[in-house]
């Protein structure tokens, strides 16, 4: 008989988890949301949770049901369909992509705001950015030390820092919500704007990535069957999810107050920088930069820690500890191309993935209405993709206005959200095709 987990250790775990998503994204898009949304804040709010919280939950939940790894998730749709889904998703939120904005978003609050302006920024960012992902590499060398690093360390030193940032904008606010600005400016504009902002947190294809190494991680806590290992990470998720919904929430509160202190700014992380200083005067930026860092070296760990146990499961004759190596090398190198250069190349790929993997979590909760049949997960997939794949060659400045022109009769197109019209016909003519094979099949003539 299993023994009973205690409390205590799903909220260590919940941390870890917690401590594995909160990254440069959870802290920088909400801010941005808040001071363009205004009074429609919680509006706007109530999109980005859905996509940036409540399908992460979801995520979890259909990755469990799915098999444990992307790998078999995806595998329900076709063997090649799951193999370059898997890579594109684990080298985006690994070398590619997240690491390098990271360690990017890291130096441009941790670090640039204290180096005088004449100094050689590109030299500085070289020498932080070989030192922090170094460090990434020592806190990624042993899975199993996941807990004690980021769940009973690292985790409640930034839960302080944000308590009291949080806390002081609360009890000392900078300022009453402004007016709505852009596509914030109606109540429908804003959720909409907000649900395709959650994206940008990365947190349910974070959640395809991190559940290998997180289930790793539990089973050297010496939980063993398949079944706790399953409730345990729905548990740890859980304690995840209240963390990340009270952080966004924080966050745009502080972001849609700022307005009357700070003014408009162009990023999030400016606005977080210029609040911190808003509330506490100079000790602010110590203040931020501590969070950022520490949020930014648990997502780095995190990720390159999943990516290399990735292709050390599909690519075997290289080591988990060489992959880490060879990753991290990649990673220094995007990093120092600059923060915009990077999200200008990555925003594309995002596009394209994150309708996809909302994709394959529905189709995993309704599995049992269609009887797990594949080519309904293949039409839905296709349904999603061909405009998940126009989304994203508009996002790269490819046929933009062509592409506007010829496909706007799809509703929602122009928000981002076509995809989920498409995805709906995929899956009706999955469905037909399912159900005209299986009445074709000669039914055998039994005599009398």
């Amino acid at each position: 008989m299993e023994e009973k987990i205690p409390f205590s250790k799903v909220l260590v775990i919940g941390f870890m988890l917690f401590a594995m998503f909160l990254g440069a994204g959870n802290v920088i898009f909400a801010p941005m949301v808040g001071q363009q949304a205004g009074t429609n804040v919680w509006i706007a709010m109530g999109g980005f949770l859905i996509t940036g919280v409540g399908l992460v939950l979801l995520a979890i939940i259909a990755l469990t049901r799915g098999g444990g790894t992307v790998e078999k998730l995806t595998s329900k749709v076709h063997p090649l369909f799951a193999t370059v889904f898997s890579v594109l998703l684990f080298l985006s939120l690994g070398p590619l992509y997240v690491i390098p904005r990271t360690t990017s978003v890291v130096y441009e609050i941790a670090v640039n705001p204290l180096v005088q302006t004449n100094a050689n920024s590109k030299l500085i960012l070289l020498v932080f950015s070989f030192l922090f992902i170094f460090l990434t590499i020592l806190l990624s060398w042993n899975t199993t030390k996941f807990v004690d690093h980021l769940g009973k360390i690292i985790t409640p030193i930034f839960i302080v820092l944000l308590v009291v940032l949080i806390g002081k904008s609360i009890l000392t606010p900078m300022g009453s919500f402004g007016a709505p600005t852009g596509d914030y400016i109606t109540a429908s504009h804003s959720f909409l704007k907000g649900f395709t902002q959650g994206y940008y947190t990365m947190d349910v294809l974070a959640a395809f990535v991190f559940g290998g190494i997180f289930i790793k991680s539990i089973s050297a806590q010496g939980i063993k069957s398949k079944k706790e290992v399953s409730k345990l990470f729905i548990k740890a998720g859980i304690v995840t999810i209240v963390g990340l919904v009270a952080l966004q929430l924080s966050m745009a509160w502080i972001g849609a107050s700022s307005v009357e202190s700070i003014g408009y700014l162009t990023n999030g992380g400016e606005v977080l920088a210029q609040s911190s200083i808003a509330l506490f005067g100079q000790i602010g930026i110590y203040i931020i930069g501590t969070v950022i860092l520490l949020t930014g070296i648990t997502t780095n760990v995190a990720c390159l820690a999943a990516v290399s146990e990735y292709f050390e499961r599909i690519l075997p004759a290289i080591s988990y500890k060489k992959w880490l190596l060879i990753f991290a090398a990649f990673s220094l190198i995007f990093t120092n191309f600059g923060l915009n250069a990077i999200l200008t190349f990555a925003s594309p790929i995002l596009l394209l993935l994150y309708p996809l993997a909302i994709a394959l979590i529905a189709l995993v909760f309704a599995d049992n209405l269609f009887g797990g049949k594949q080519a309904v997960y293949i039409g839905t997939i296709i349904g999603v993709g061909f405009v998940a794949i126009l989304d994203a060659l508009k996002e790269a400045g490819i046929a933009t206005e062509l592409i506007n022109n010829t496909f706007s009769f799809i509703p929602l197109f122009e928000n981002g959200a076509g995809w989920i019209v498409t995805g709906i016909v995929g899956f009706f003519i999955g469905l037909a095709v399912s159900k005209f094979k299986t009445s074709s099949i000669p039914v055998t003539n039994k005599g009398h």
